[in-house]
């Protein structure tokens, strides 16, 4: 495994919490499908700017 498979490997996973927070949020449907989509599409960028102005998990 080189360092670019652990880069995406990281990621990958990052985009995984940030989708599955999204989807436990207390947004609204329609603002829960525009931040996935903002994060599948833009997988770094996209998850930054969650990270930073996205919807919380409603468990924490």
């Amino acid at each position: 495994m080189g360092i670019n498979s652990i880069g995406g490997l990281i990621v990958f996973v990052l985009d995984i919490w940030a989708i599955v927070s999204i989807f436990n949020s207390n947004a609204t449907t329609g603002t829960k499908v525009i931040w996935i989509v903002l994060v599948v599409l833009l997988p770094i960028i996209g998850f930054l700017i969650w990270f930073f102005a996205g919807p919380r998990s409603a468990r924490g």
